[in-house]
């Protein structure tokens, strides 16, 4: 008669120090420290995006005044010009 004995499966044993395999101090300061700056660049960067958003409406005030001060002239030329009738020839030889 065969008997198949088995083999006793080994337990598995802790074979590292879980105190020396965890960050310690040295990787919280480093999460700490890497949180910070990405706190400033964001900071940083919505400052620069509002700037650019200011400098653009400032840009489109101006560009607006610009039109309608051209406008006024425009009018204001249309005005100085003589009145014309049909049939004349000459505007000024009046």
């Amino acid at each position: 008669m065969l008997v198949l004995s088995e083999t006793p499966m080994p337990t598995p044993s802790m074979t590292v120090n879980p105190d020396t395999v965890s960050p310690g101090f040295v990787g919280f300061a480093a999460v700490v420290v890497l949180v910070i700056v990405v706190i400033l660049l964001i900071w940083d960067m919505n400052r620069r995006i509002r700037r650019v958003r200011y400098r653009e409406e400032v840009r489109d005030e101006l560009d607006a005044e610009e039109a309608a001060r051209a406008a006024d002239e425009a009018t204001e030329t249309d005005a100085d010009l003589p009145v014309t009738r049909e049939g004349d020839d000459d505007p000024r030889a009046t």
